[in-house]
């Protein structure tokens, strides 16, 4: 199990990147298969960054493994409480027309991932996400 903590600014993006690529360097991906979980650990980390932390900076923990099956990523912040699952389905429409943001990075997440887990446990937000994957 790979894990990082970084803190909760878009400047440590790479540092995210990378550990991510470190991480599933040994195991068998296809390229769509990393670009989805890259993308959506993406999204998810700078939503964080944005949001989770009002007026301050906190951290982003990430831990990175696999079973026969999957790659897992679990998100852990301190932030303030914030279950991702409770979001409406954004309007796609209206973003198009608009182009108002909000709400598009964890409906993709959600989308692309197989499995996207929330709770809340000694007050922080921890997100576990999983891709499945052929061997």
């Amino acid at each position: 199990m790979d894990t990082i903590s970084v803190a909760s600014e878009l400047s440590e993006i790479n540092k995210i990147r990378a550990f991510l690529k470190k991480s599933l360097a040994q195991f068998p991906l296809s390229e769509d298969d990393y670009y989805i979980i890259e993308l959506s650990l993406l999204e998810i980390c700078i939503n964080i960054i944005r949001y989770a932390y009002p007026g301050n900076k906190g951290e982003i923990r990430l831990k990175a493994w696999r079973d026969k099956k999957s790659v897992f990523l679990e998100i852990r912040d301190d932030g303030i409480p914030f279950d991702p699952r409770k979001t409406k389905e954004p309007n796609l429409e209206n973003i198009l027309s608009t182009g108002k943001k909000g709400g598009f990075g964890i409906f993709l997440a959600r989308k692309l991932m197989d499995g996207f887990e929330y709770k809340r446990e000694n007050s922080q937000n921890v997100l576990t996400i999983h891709k499945a994957i052929e061997n």
